[in-house]
């Protein structure tokens, strides 16, 4: 990220939107808004000063609402660009029309409450599509009292408690009570191969899993890790040996049974039920923590963003490819990869991104060589 950040063929437009495309392949016009940050990127160099002094606490979206950022904020540490933003959202000064005390504070009179959305439109040959994912929302499905019940999590919510930089300082603590969770439950296709929800495998979810189980026990030697699953994908180069060893180096136990339900006791421990399928019995595992594996879903605004650009998304909301290539939508000169198209992991994420790369220079290599043509 720090390399793409200060390479001077790349201009990195964070905060910021499409919002139109008009032209054809090779010759694009792209309106892109610049949200106001209220805060000037080209002055600000992220020395926290203002964070320091702003007395507005608001929900982290980054930790998953574990815990508290302020009102001005860095997204997360390693964020490229490495300026601040404003939430107008919750800042008292827009809400209220007072305090102003990150701009009293800032040393480099960085803070612009003036600031207003930029319009801007750009050149381009070509256009790539990465969106990303998002997750699927678990309290939907009430058999896993998500919401409900304190020491039910998700995945996602699960590495931000794992991590060192996370509210929790990296230790593996119960929301209920704030004790280190030593009995731990996975559970996998909360959401995914369903009918009713996402017929379509998410990919990564086994995977994530086994490591997530890994990294309980390299915290503490006396965790324990149970995953319930309907059957282990794991399809990459080396994938099924990671999953042996985590159950001869970590003793992780793995359950084939989905979860019907969990339940809890007088003190917030889970309590699953599930039918073992291969001893075909009903049995019920107390745990510290259960975590859900949900399904990965399209980018809440892929959607948006696939009508704009003109091209076509597939039953699941992901984007189409035409056939030409793996990498080729449906509209000419606009490519997509990584999980735009569909479920997939890393590795395969950056052989994407280098095909729809190598795509884009295909297709404007041959319009400049005609370009030349045309002009002898």
């Amino acid at each position: 990220m720090l390399d793409a950040g200060r390479h001077p063929n790349i201009n990195m437009l964070a905060y910021s939107e499409v919002e139109g495309l008009t032209g054809r392949a090779g010759g694009f016009t792209v309106r892109v808004r610049r949200r106001a940050r209220y805060v000037k990127e080209d002055v600000c160099n992220a020395c926290g000063d203002c964070v320091a002094k702003c007395p507005t606490k608001v929900p982290d979206d980054f930790d998953m609402h574990l815990r508290n950022r302020k009102a001005v904020y860095l997204y997360f540490a390693q964020g490229i660009p490495a300026v601040m933003t404003i939430d107008a959202e919750h800042c008292r000064f827009f809400t209220k029309g007072k305090c102003r005390v990150c701009e009293k504070t800032c040393q480099k009179d960085a803070i612009d409450f003036e600031q207003q959305d930029e319009v801007v439109d750009l050149e381009a040959g070509a256009v790539v599509m990465a969106t990303g994912l998002d997750l699927y929302d678990p309290s939907v499905l009430p058999q896993y009292g998500y919401g409900r019940l304190p020491n039910v999590i998700t995945g996602l919510e699960y590495e931000r408690l794992i991590n060192a930089t996370g509210p929790t300082g990296g230790h593996l603590l119960r929301p209920s009570d704030q004790k280190l969770a030593e009995k731990v439950a996975y559970l996998q296709c909360v959401g995914s191969r369903d009918l009713n929800h996402c017929s379509y495998c998410s990919s990564v979810c086994c995977m994530y899993a086994i490591k997530d189980a890994m990294l309980a026990r390299e915290h503490d030697p006396n965790s324990k890790s149970y995953i319930f699953h309907t059957d282990f994908r794991n399809v990459g180069k080396w994938f099924q040996n990671y999953e042996h060893r985590g159950a001869e180096e970590y003793e992780i136990e793995y359950i084939r049974g989905r979860v019907a339900e969990i339940e809890e006791d007088e003190d917030h421990n889970p309590i699953l039920w599930y039918e073992d399928t291969e001893k075909r019995e009903v049995r019920s595992l107390k745990v510290d923590m259960a975590v859900l594996s949900t399904a990965t879903t399209p980018s809440k605004d892929a959607g948006a963003l696939s009508k704009i650009l003109g091209i076509e998304q597939n039953e699941s909301g992901f984007v189409k490819a035409d056939g030409k290539s793996p990498v080729d939508t449906t509209a000419p000169g606009i490519f997509a990869c990584g999980f735009a198209l569909g479920p997939k992991d890393i590795p395969e994420s950056v052989a994407e991104a280098s095909a729809a790369a190598s795509r884009v220079a295909e297709l404007l290599g041959a319009q400049g060589a005609e370009k030349q043509k045309t002009e002898k």
